[in-house]
């Protein structure tokens, strides 16, 4: 049995880690979570109203995530994870003590999340909020970078294909 992994799909709304990831998972029978999903009700209603999260809202989210990631290593258990860790410190909180897990960067252009954003209907972040995801934004070393704009199945493929997975 090899040792199990995590893929955590990170960048900003709307570069498709939770479309990506959801397919990625399923083509590897790997578990999916969307760290959308486990925002509290306060970080929802705030970006819901177009305001930014801070860095004090993100990090018991950002713990709770890491508890999971931890969890699914600990039980042997791969698994596919969408959460967009804009900064460092995010990525740093998400993989301590959790030596399976791996980023994969969806790097996309403004115009391109612009238009999949304007295109979601429902969703809690709005287009608006682009700018502060962007800004908040700090490109990872050491990530696999794949281009946001591909379609899935060749994302995907470069995801699988890549040699540190």
């Amino acid at each position: 049995m090899t040792n199990p992994s995590i893929i955590i799909l990170m960048g900003v709304a709307g570069a498709g880690k939770t479309t990506v990831g959801q397919r990625l998972a399923a083509t590897l029978g790997w578990a999916f979570y969307d760290a959308d999903v486990f925002h509290p009700p306060e970080n929802v209603a705030k970006m819901s109203s177009g305001e930014p999260l801070t860095d004090l809202d993100r990090i018991p989210w950002l713990e709770q995530m890491r508890e999971l990631i931890h969890d699914s290593l600990r039980r042997g258990e791969s698994a596919v994870v969408a959460c967009s860790a804009l900064k460092a410190a995010y990525r740093a909180i998400l993989s301590r003590g959790n030596p399976g897990a791996r980023f994969v960067y969806l790097k996309a252009t403004p115009e391109l999340i612009r238009r999949r954003l304007l295109d979601r209907p429902g969703h809690f972040m709005k287009a608006e909020m682009l700018d502060s995801q962007f800004a908040a934004l700090e490109e990872p070393d050491g990530a696999l970078v794949v281009d946001a704009g591909l379609p899935v199945e060749r994302i995907m493929k470069e995801i699988v294909g890549s040699a540190d997975l």
